[in-house]
């Protein structure tokens, strides 16, 4: 029996994908390898139709934190402040990595199951500036929660300020407004929203955001990565068979109708997944309008422990996700990525038929 994996990342691979796993061995010195890491950061700027001339798609063997990591160490100048918009797991994440690097920070913090608070937001920004950046996780899969990167957008727009992203669990699926939103970066990878496999993470930045990166880290520096990419070179050995399935995958992901057709096929299979689970009494934690379509979170059914849940569902070829922190005694989380169809949706809530009556 096929385990489908309803966990934030990895996914459930198509065939295509994994067979391309099984391509030639392949010197990261070569030419083919340039080939490919071309292609790669080409496709990944047609994701969102951005120009090539003001945005650079930037590789590197990681998983999604590594990219954050890169873009929060490298984008922030050595005399810049940070702003962490904070309402999850993720957000906390970007607030350590601050810390770890000494760059000078602010948090405003939120309940997990918040959204963001534009007013508190714009207060810190003015009273505590002045900031050069404000950081946001567009998606926080602690709770499915898609964050408004529009109106966070604009109140940094009117105050000079420019936006970085955690766009970790949403690139490739929700739309992300690169202009309006006043955005220097996202991160993100493979793993995820794509349907590639872990190893191959990435930034997308503008070029000019890049020019002024400063140099705290090595490995993750964006600016040496960006540099010798665009020369067809690379500093390190990267993971050549994730590269291979990323290029894959997004080759698949435009034949498939790229960002619109995902982001459709997401929302067709979580609202099956909600409105069966409702008419189970199995309560979403947000209502649809305020959750991302990759993952959402729903409330334990009475009488029955996550453990339970889980290894019942495992039994029956379902991976699911617990909460985080004081969530897991509450709330458990299924997303639709990957290679997912609306039977296999159905067998699910078959099986919770099973597991909770």
């Amino acid at each position: 029996m096929k385990t489908l994996l309803l966990n934030p990342g990895p996914v459930t691979l198509t065939d295509r994908v994994r067979q391309s796993l099984l391509q030639p061995d392949l010197c990261h010195r070569e030419s083919e390898f340039y080939d490919l890491q071309d292609e790669a950061r080409a496709r990944l700027l047609d994701v969102y139709r951005l120009d090539p001339k003001a945005w650079s798609a930037v590789l590197m063997t990681a998983s999604g934190t590594g990219a954050v990591e890169s873009m929060i160490a490298s984008l922030v100048p050595q005399e810049g402040k940070l702003l962490i918009v904070q309402n999850g797991v993720y957000g906390e994440r970007i607030a350590s990595i601050a810390k770890q690097y000494g760059i000078a920070h602010e948090i405003v913090a939120h309940d997990w199951m918040q959204a963001p608070d534009l007013a508190r937001i714009e207060a810190c920004l003015d009273a505590n500036g002045p900031f050069s950046h404000v950081a946001i996780v567009h998606h926080e899969t602690t709770t499915g929660r898609l964050n408004d990167l529009r109106a966070i957008g604009a109140s940094c727009r009117s105050r000079g300020v420019q936006l970085l992203v955690d766009a970790v669990s949403s690139f490739g699926a929700e739309a992300i407004d690169f202009e309006d939103a006043n955005i220097a970066a996202v991160a993100a990878t493979a793993n995820k929203c794509l349907h590639g496999v872990p190893g191959a993470a990435f930034v997308v930045a503008r070029r000019t955001a890049i020019e002024g990166a400063a140099s705290r880290t090595y490995y993750l520096d964006l600016a040496r990565l960006a540099k010798l990419q665009a020369q067809r070179n690379t500093p390190f050995t990267p993971s050549v068979h994730a590269y291979y399935a990323l290029v894959e995958a997004l080759r698949e992901f435009e034949e498939q109708g790229g960002l619109e057709a995902r982001h459709e096929r997401y929302a067709r299979l979580a609202e099956q997944v909600r409105s069966g689970l409702a008419s189970r009494g199995i309560a979403s934690v947000l209502p649809p309008e305020q959750s991302s379509v990759v993952l959402r979170a729903y409330a334990l059914p009475a009488g029955v422990g996550y453990e339970v849940l889980h290894d019942g569902l495992k039994a029956k070829g379902f991976v699911i996700y617990a909460g985080q922190g004081d969530l897991s005694k509450q709330l458990f989380r299924i997303s639709t990525m990957g290679e997912i169809e609306a039977a296999d949706m159905e067998r699910l809530l078959q099986a919770f038929d099973v597991l909770t009556r």
